[in-house]
């Protein structure tokens, strides 16, 4: 069995530290650990069901609810930087289609996962939602990875 390895021996910046939100998403800093199961195939998920970004024509706030999966290689994502680099999107204008696949890849950079994949559902201005779906290439063979569980947007019907 791999050995564990404490917070404090494994270089990370942030974690039970107070950290200021980042600006922009540039600015924030992703982190990753070693992941202690590298040969087992499993599926971890992140659902952001607050996540906020500005629109980048009229400044106006959009809102969705993001689910992240990913089937782990070498690292994980470190949670408190993930949650500071969502909450960086904050005052960052962009389109949908910009924010979900731009995590996605940001993801995929720092990770290398086995697979990953991102919704992003986004609730309706102007009358209608946009949903953004991207994944890497098709999941690994014998991972069971469970549909994300978010409803199509119904509004009041």
């Amino acid at each position: 069995m791999p050995k564990k390895r404490s917070p404090a021996n494994t270089g990370l910046r942030q974690l039970g530290k107070p950290v200021a939100l980042p600006a922009r998403p540039d600015d924030a800093l992703l982190e990753r650990v070693p992941n202690p199961h590298p040969d087992a195939r499993y599926v971890v998920r992140f659902s952001a069901p607050e996540f906020t970004s500005l629109c980048p024509i009229t400044g106006q706030p959009d809102f969705a609810h993001l689910v992240i999966d990913y089937v782990p290689s070498r690292w994980l994502v470190e949670s408190k930087s993930l949650k500071l680099y969502l909450g960086s999107f904050r005052n960052h204008g962009a389109f949908h289609e910009d924010c979900t696949v731009a995590i996605g890849q940001r993801l995929v950079q720092l990770l290398r996962p086995k697979w990953l994949r991102i919704g992003g559902y986004w609730y309706p201005r102007g009358g209608m939602p946009i949903d953004v779906f991207w994944q890497t290439a098709a999941p690994p063979r014998g991972v069971w990875i469970p549909e994300q569980g978010v409803a199509g947007y119904r509004g009041r019907g």
